[in-house]
């Protein structure tokens, strides 16, 4: 199997016993896939406009992630209102 350079530096770190559990995982675990299907509902349909470069910049961005562009705009919203998404300084 052929591993990128990150993969691994990260495969070598878990090797070396760098990796522990976290306090409490069933508890964070639960959590994390609350948070997950909560994201996946998707039960109500939004329009809206937007200038179509910053689209196509959407598309791009969802095309290197590897996922659907209206995903990544749904998770974007969902980071922002949720005071997880926040302005880079500078």
């Amino acid at each position: 199997m052929k591993l990128t350079q990150e993969e691994k530096s990260l495969l070598e770190s878990v090797e070396r016993g760098e990796w522990k559990r976290i306090p409490d995982f069933q508890q964070e675990a639960g959590r994390y896939r609350q948070a997950a299907r909560a994201t996946l509902r998707k039960d109500k349909r939004v329009n809206i406009r937007m200038a179509e470069r910053d689209l196509v910049r959407f598309q791009k961005t969802a095309l290197r992630e590897g996922l659907p562009y209206q995903t990544l705009l749904s998770s974007i919203l969902h980071k922002f209102i949720n005071g997880r998404l926040v302005e880079k300084p500078g």
